[in-house]
């Protein structure tokens, strides 16, 4: 296919125009970029993003793309490794219209629409103690349709439970934009009809292949193996109807023969007792013989870790200290096992001690049932990747592949490996792997950028390929899909003649290549080499990221603008063309004001800077950390301003209400109707620059109450009571009919019926934890703030003594981040649980009430408990799925509306038949209200109610 031209993406995008708003066809340098960025060491940057949001979009981007010749690549998440979800054409990217989801047969299936994040399917599943047979690593952050597109598996699934043995039916819109559904008798024979020749094409293949002895015993044995290298030929040698055939070779055809649109898995059941093993070995030969054994045994994960791995995370906090004293050529299995019930388990357990039995480990194998161990065993596991990520240089990438040896020469295999590894100057590489499928993980750091960095790359692969694929007779691609990384490698492993069936494949479905081109299948012996991606140095908060994707799904700004895997990309590649200097060509000064001119709204203006990114980061990165740096330099002139405030507060925080009082007498005169349109004009008018005013805003807190405090008796137990500036400015949300005191009122009322004396530090309204203040990067003043605080609450604890309750999440965070250890700093759900649960007697509402779990809290490790907490005090609790950080920010939900309202989309829908909502933020109630559709109030007032 030849190099289309620009017009032609200018008129597809003209063309698309009269079928999709301008906001889901995106051109501009800085999104182009951000949005074409995926988890592979591959850089293309798409000309044009299209964002469908239903089939009948997806039928038309084809059909035009289709008359123009132009390629189009499908996009899920973009955590996959292999370069097979970049393009330089038209990329296609997954909106909210693809996130539907049906369970069948009381949870014996599941349909799916591709957009569905494979966590969250099993989320839906665990009612019925289900859950999807594959089990990615990234299961809580890659989708259904790249799941099922690259055939991932993981840790359990082996190949009995992946994509291509647990899927019942599939609807697939192909390169013509034909539709078939499977599940559909009527579409079905439709496309029998309109397809006869490719579904015969198909059969025939299917029937000269089970008719080839020779071939067909190689695909079976290929297939024994994990193996996502070419095609799904086990398809031609498992079924003879091509109805079959096609819905098999659709699974882990990384969108180059069609588009998942809908999958419909057999589930699997997920047995709930569970136990673990970390057993040490002498040397890998040792280890290996092990994983043999335990094949017939009763395990569930069979985990395998070289000592290279092991030392990567020995020093890690939490680590055991045995990880330390191993010696050199030791090796590691995890075992886990489960089972039905406890005498299941048990019996499970005893089978395998039985195996291992006569087998010389280092120290007795011993099980642990503890959940805290399990995880740690766990955690040790799958710390192993990011352990390298942290410790590269800058400017290098990660680099992981994946290989499957057959079992009985793991081995060897594993031993010509790690030398393979040692001849070519890649020592530091670490081993690991899913064992009884024979599938290893190798991970090395790779720079491209020094001479001869991609010719050692070359020659490391090179050698990999023959040693796995030819001599060993194992897969180049266990289950990270093929992509561009092992494309050229693909006949190699399979043969030409095998070689030669995938092209008359993809010929059947894809006649003119229009299906992510060059993917699996490539003519081009280096396209591994080709189109690498830059890692230049950008800041020291950032360059560690490995760009794997993992943060996006938590990200509030994820379907506004950018997430902090994005801000990352483009970070970098401004600090790429600044490092250009003057030797920057014209192209590359236009494309950096381009880049600039976005950085304001797209980086930083939509950032909510919640922290929440760091919760699912491999190695620990914290975007806002960036984001706040930023605001800092380029906000700096406002220091004056901010110590102004600072030194101030209490004129602040008094003004504040006097504001919310005008804003709701002149709401009161005018109505919510006519109020919000002369917000949103005034808006508007202002450039944006007018804060936005909503019918969720509520009145003035009535601070006269803290001097109001009741006497509590003789020798009461004591706290102390810090309400936050939000909660010291806003109150009551005057729309709300079941409660109309003050958090502070609440919290007072509360503290007082569990008999506790209420100590308020000395001049509170001047008190500030700093974070609205290090949100805007005046971190000198949000410094001296919390000095400030962090007096006052040592005087009024009495140096620690006393606990300190503070009634919103992210101030009580923000303490904890900075203020003297000995302060017993709580936020409402610790201090409930903790000291007010046992003084109360608790009568559970009858109400179906929703619970926000705020960011803060997530990072403070208090979700299950904060649900638990709303279970004890109301019948029926509804957490809503996919809604992570609101996105209100302290004030962005009035200066960048539109986060809270996209953080926010779908939740009204979720609540809908609840009476009230509970969290335990002031401001994030705020916008909970708004777009929930129902009330919003702390935490505390839930306990309030029931509580006597």
């Amino acid at each position: 296919m030849s190099r289309p031209s620009a017009e032609a993406y200018r008129e597809l995008k003209a063309a698309l125009a009269a079928s999709l708003p301008a906001e889901r066809l995106i051109d501009d340098p800085l999104r182009t970029l951000a949005y074409g960025t995926d988890a592979s060491f591959y850089r293309l940057v798409p000309r044009l993003v299209v964002r469908p949001e239903s089939e009948a979009e997806l039928r038309v981007i084809l059909a035009e793309c289709r008359a123009r010749r132009l390629p189009v690549t499908f996009r899920a998440a973009g955590t996959s490794l292999s370069g097979q979800a970049v393009t330089d054409s038209v990329l296609i990217q997954l909106g909210h219209g693809w996130r539907g989801h049906e369970l069948l047969d009381e949870g014996r299936a599941i349909r799916l629409q591709p957009g569905v994040i494979g966590a969250r399917a099993n989320q839906l599943l665990a009612p019925f103690g289900r859950k999807i047979g594959p089990d990615p690593a990234s299961i809580n952050s890659c989708m259904i349709g790249g799941i099922a597109a690259n055939n991932a598996s993981g840790m359990c699934c082996g190949t009995a439970q992946n994509s291509y043995r647990t899927v019942r039916d599939i609807r697939v819109i192909l390169a013509d934009g034909s539709l078939l559904d499977t599940a559909d008798p009527e579409s079905v024979a439709a496309f029998r009809g309109t397809h006869a020749e490719l579904l015969a094409g198909l059969e025939r293949l299917a029937a000269e292949t089970q008719g080839n002895a020779e071939l067909a015993e190689r695909i079976r044995h290929k297939y024994r193996l994990k193996n996502t290298t070419g095609y799904a030929l086990n398809s031609l040698v498992d079924f003879s109807d091509g109805i079959e055939i096609l819905k098999h070779l659709m699974i882990g055809s990384e969108g180059t023969l069609g588009f998942i649109s809908a999958i419909t898995y057999q589930t699997v059941v997920d047995e709930p007792h569970k136990a673990a093993a970390l057993a040490f070995f002498p040397d890998m030969a040792t280890t290996c013989r092990a994983t043999i054994a335990l094949k017939r045994s009763p395990v569930s994960a069979v985990e395998l870790m070289d000592r290279a791995a092991l030392r990567s995370v020995e020093r890690e906090a939490g680590m055991p200290e045995v990880l330390r004293t191993l010696p050199d050529g030791a090796a590691a299995l995890l075992i886990d096992v489960r089972g039905h019930d406890d005498a299941d388990l048990s019996a499970r357990m005893d089978e395998v001690q039985r195996t291992l039995e006569g087998i010389r480990t280092l120290e007795p194998v011993t099980f642990t049932r503890d959940t805290d161990r399990y995880a740690l065993y766990w955690k040790i596991r799958k710390g192993l990747f990011p352990a390298v990520g942290a410790v590269r240089d800058t400017g290098t990438t990660v680099i992981i592949e994946d290989v499957a040896f057959p079992i009985e020469r793991l081995d060897e295999g594993v031993l010509a490996l790690t030398e393979t590894f040692h001849r070519h100057g890649y020592a530091e590489a670490i081993l690991f792997g899913h064992a009884l499928e024979g599938n290893l993980h190798f991970v090395f750091p790779q720079g491209f950028e020094k001479p001869g960095e991609v010719e050692r790359y070359q020659a490391l692969m090179d050698e990999v390929a023959q040693l796995v694929g030819v001599e060993y007779g194992g897969s180049l691609k266990a289950e990270h899909g093929t992509g561009r990384n092992m494309a050229p490698y693909v006949e190699l492993e399979w043969g030409p003649e095998a070689y030669a069936l995938m092209w008359e494949i993809k010929a059947l479905f894809d006649p003119e290549n229009q299906l992510n081109p060059e993917v699996i299948l490539s003519r081009n012996p280096t396209l591994h080499l080709e189109n690498l991606k830059p890692l230049p140095a950008a800041h020291e908060i950032v360059d560690k990221c490995i760009e794997c994707g993992f943060c996006e799904h938590v990200c509030p700004s994820r379907d506004l603008t950018l997430t902090p895997r994005q801000r990352i990309v483009i970070t970098r590649e401004v600090a790429r063309l600044e490092a250009l200097g003057d030797s920057a060509g014209e192209a590359d000064a236009v494309r950096l004001a381009s880049l600039r001119g976005g950085l304001a709204y797209h980086v930083d203006a939509t950032c909510a800077v919640d922290g929440l990114c760091e919760t699912q980061c491999p190695v620990g990165i914290n975007t806002g950390d960036l984001v706040r740096d930023m605001r800092r330099r380029r906000l700096s002139q406002r220091a004056g301003l901010a110590r102004r405030i600072g030194r101030h507060f209490d004129g602040v925080t008094r003004l504040a209400r006097g504001s919310l009082r005008a804003a709701g007498a002149v709401n009161k005169l005018m109505g919510d109707s006519l109020m919000s349109r002369a917000a949103r004009g005034a808006r508007r008018l202002s450039g944006e620059r007018v804060p936005l005013w909503t019918p969720a805003l509520p009145g003035a807190a009535p601070v006269r109450v803290l001097g109001e405090l009741p006497d509590a008796g003789d020798d009461p137990p004591r706290v102390v009571y810090l309400p936050s500036c939000a909660t010291r400015m806003f109150g009551a949300d005057r729309r709300d009919a079941g409660e109309s005191r003050s958090v502070m009122e609440i919290t007072l009322a509360l503290l007082d019926r569990a008999g506790f004396a209420v100590v308020i530090p000395e001049r509170v309204d001047s008190l500030c934890c700093g974070m609205a203040f290090r949100s805007k990067g005046q971190f000198d003043e949000a410094e001296h703030k919390g000095r400030e605080l962090n007096r006052e609450l040592l005087a009024a604890s009495e140096n620690g003594r006393y606990p300190i309750l503070c009634d919103t999440s992210p101030c009580t965070l923000q303490m904890q981040e900075s203020l003297d250890a000995c302060l017993a700093l709580h936020e409402p759900v610790t201090f409930a649980h903790d000291h007010l649960l046992s003084r109360l007697t608790i009568q559970p509402l009858q109400e179906r009430v929703a619970v926000h779990v705020t960011c803060s809290s997530t990072r403070m490790g208090l979700g299950e408990k904060m649900i638990a907490l709303a279970r004890a005090c109301a019948s029926e609790v509804v957490v809503p799925a996919e809604v992570t950080c609101c996105g209100f920010a302290g004030d962005k939900g009035f200066s960048v509306p539109e986060l809270n309202a996209s953080a926010l989309a779908g939740l009204a829908e979720q609540v809908v038949d609840c009476s009230t909502g509970y969290s335990n933020s002031r401001t994030c109630e705020i916008g909970l209200s708004q777009h929930g559709g129902i009330p919003y109030r702390s935490i505390l007032a839930l306990l309030d109610r029931a509580s006597r």
